[in-house]
């Protein structure tokens, strides 16, 4: 069985929790059959870390993008972002997208035009597009049909099922979380049950949201097992069922355009 993270931030997680190294870490994700990861970057001035994690570790890619909420770093234009993309281990452009629970939105144009921005860098790159959303549904979908949004993934999904069949609708992926496990999110689970099985990825967003059984404490890419878990018993199906599934989405979103 080979399960991947399609969404984490091995350059934020504490390894001291997890071994002490990254070497460590991998190894005890690998235990947990998560053997692949995309280590997601946020923010600019962190993204030569993200990179040479990947460069190292043939096991791990990258993304090049900055976070919605991220106001206090540089501001990449289109072109910066695509020279930043040109290279092999960076697979997809962000994270990016629009988050209205830390910014008001009457308040956000910034946020709105770094969102079409990315949305630019991919569809010239060619490489899919990872977006975060967040108290900011009717905006996302909006602008990814106005900006023409090629191809990507919703991740950490969190929002009802006519966000989910929207993007959809656009040719996205859907990327369940550690929210998949919580107890609150019993709608979520609804959502989960009707995303078609070649749209499915898993994530951690680790080091945050951390699920069942291991909430509250700090989070690693190997706990994709449990939302794997998770996912599968939502859908009626054994976890390797979703591995292979989530694994082959992985490789045609990333790997085949």
């Amino acid at each position: 069985m080979k399960i991947i993270d399609s969404h984490c931030h091995i350059d934020r997680v504490d390894l001291d929790q997890f071994g002490g190294s990254i070497e460590s870490m991998l190894a005890h994700a690998k235990e947990l059959s998560v053997v692949e990861f995309l280590c997601v970057c946020i923010d600019l001035e962190h993204f030569d870390e993200v990179l040479s994690l990947a460069k190292a570790h043939k096991q791990i890619y990258a993304s090049v993008g900055v976070h919605p909420v991220e106001q206090e770093g540089k501001d990449p234009s289109v072109e910066e972002l695509l020279a930043l993309a040109d290279h092999d281990k960076i697979i997809a452009i962000g994270e990016t997208g629009l988050d209205y629970f830390h910014v008001e939105k009457d308040t956000a144009d910034w946020q709105r035009d770094r969102f079409r921005r990315h949305i630019a860098a991919s569809n010239q790159s060619g490489k899919p597009m990872i977006i975060h959303t967040r108290a900011a549904k009717a905006d996302t979908i909006k602008i990814m049909n106005e900006e023409k949004a090629g191809v990507g993934v919703m991740h950490c999904f969190s929002e009802d099922w006519e966000t989910a069949k929207a993007a959809l609708d656009l040719g996205f992926y859907i990327s369940f979380s550690g929210i998949l496990t919580f107890k609150s999110a019993a709608d979520l689970r609804e959502v989960a049950k009707k995303v078609p099985a070649d749209r499915l990825l898993v994530e951690t967003d680790s080091p945050y949201l951390t699920p069942v059984p291991y909430r509250g404490r700090p989070n690693s890419p190997a706990y994709t097992y449990y939302v794997a878990e998770q996912l599968a018993q939502i859908r009626n199906v054994s976890i390797d069922d979703i591995a292979h599934t989530t694994t082959q989405n992985f490789n045609n979103l990333f790997f085949s355009n």
